[in-house]
């Protein structure tokens, strides 16, 4: 066997020693979880980890209309794999819209809870992320449950003028962080625009990265979005225990 030939099958063979490390590595699951009757989906990632340094940040993450929690997953999870972030991307009742109480903020704090029960996760570093009609879900969360998620990150969302009450009523002003492109044909610069300028007059502290030529996209850009979304979301924190409102539906 000739040194070439030697060195090709060694290359080959370390190729797929590292292939079958990888495929080692932790992967999403599938789970469900029971909700007013109804038997529902969400995904968890779990990252390798050492109890010893600490509980773990847990992010949810609202998938876009028409799509389910994987389609987020997948663009999440390697990320967090590297960050040691916990991600549970749960699926609503219809594919195609998120709404309450079908969808939150019951059945949010339930897939919460119950991954705190088998997980060491940090209760001050709940986080929530959404995209399209789970990025306008997650801003409404986020303000009628400002104690009891840390903060909220979106791409291509707004939060609409019957949900300004909610702010209005929040206890805590959360921390949130909106990506929209300039060309966007779903969420008009205009109104996501709006949406910042409402949340400030309350006092929010609100980021809004509007992207120069972005269309309402997000998945080939997705890594640049998560990460700039997880830089935003990993420094907060609740300051004491995490509280949760209970509502009420007509």
């Amino acid at each position: 066997m000739t040194r070439s030939v030697i060195a090709v099958v060694a290359l080959v063979a370390f190729l797929c020693a590292s292939a079958a490390l990888a495929a080692k590595g932790p992967k999403p699951q599938k789970r469900t979880i029971e909700y007013m009757g109804e038997e529902r989906t969400y995904y968890l990632f779990v990252p390798e980890h050492d109890e010893a340094s600490g509980p773990l940040p847990l992010l949810l993450l609202l998938h876009g209309s028409g799509r389910d929690g994987l389609s987020l997953m997948d663009k999440w999870h390697k990320l967090a794999a590297k960050e040691g972030i916990v991600v549970a991307a749960p699926e609503s009742l219809n594919p195609k819209v998120w709404i309450a109480p079908d969808d939150g903020p019951d059945f949010l704090r339930d897939i919460v809870e119950s991954v705190k029960s088998e997980l060491p996760i940090d209760p001050g570093r709940v986080y929530l992320f959404g995209h399209s009609g789970g990025a306008s879900f997650s801003l409404q969360m986020a303000v009628s449950e400002s104690q009891y998620f840390a903060a909220a990150a979106v791409h291509a969302g707004r939060l609409h003028e019957e949900s300004y009450p909610m702010a209005d009523e929040a206890k805590r002003k959360i921390p949130i962080k909106i990506l929209v492109g300039t060309k966007d044909p779903y969420f008009p610069l205009a109104k996501v625009r709006a949406t910042r300028d409402a949340l400030e007059e309350r006092g929010f502290p609100i980021e809004l990265a509007e992207i120069p030529g972005h269309d309402h996209w997000y998945y080939d850009r997705a890594p640049k979005f998560n990460q700039e979304c997880w830089e935003f979301l990993e420094p907060h924190r609740l300051e004491g225990d995490p509280e949760y409102v209970q509502y009420r539906f007509e």
